[in-house]
């Protein structure tokens, strides 16, 4: 995304503010451009690494609000931060609500597939002895030993994916905290 692509986004996403606060915050983001591309980055770096111009909009717009309610209690500004805040966590729920149920049944489901890949390995592993496939017994001990390997192998990785997913999920919690922590402790 370029320079204009971003800050016309940007600006299209914060319309309805002041027509002074729309230009002080596409000023502020013009600069990041500019001092990136003094450190030798491209727009699209730039561009990226600030993130989607829609939703930083709405950030933009709530913690207005929020300000606005906090330099003066009026009844109408403390609508426009309600408002506000609702506007982004009613976003966040309409799109990232379906994505979490649906990566948290999957996660669900392969936990489960790995718990009766570990029972069913152990008994395979157990009852081994008692039985003469082909390969003799010593190569199907291996075969239930690789089974309950992969399993262990899975839950690990699963562990390792849960984590990173709740990690994300929390800091994505506090990008909001940040955000409404002005107007809680007020």
């Amino acid at each position: 995304m370029t320079r204009q692509e971003f800050l016309a986004k940007l600006r299209g996403g914060l319309a309805g503010m002041p027509a002074s606060a729309i230009s002080e915050i596409a000023a502020d983001y013009e600069a990041h451009f500019v001092d990136g591309q003094a450190a030798g980055r491209s727009e699209q770096e730039v561009a990226a690494a600030l993130g989607d111009p829609t939703r930083l909009a709405r950030e933009l717009r709530a913690e207005q609000g929020l300000k606005a309610w906090q330099e003066t209690r009026t009844p109408a500004t403390a609508v426009s931060a309600v408002f506000a805040v609702l506007g982004l966590g009613a976003v966040d729920f309409l799109f990232l609500f379906p994505i979490l149920i649906g990566v948290a049944s999957t996660i669900l489901a392969l936990y489960i597939t790995d718990f009766v890949l570990v029972i069913v390995g152990g008994a395979m592993l157990v009852g081994g002895p008692f039985y003469d496939g082909p390969g003799g017994v010593a190569a199907l001990m291996l075969a239930r030993l690789g089974v309950i390997s992969i399993s262990v192998s899975l839950g690990a990785l699963l562990t390792l994916v849960t984590t990173w997913l709740v990690n994300a999920l929390v800091w994505y919690g506090r990008l909001h905290f940040r955000l409404l922590k002005p107007a809680i402790e007020s």
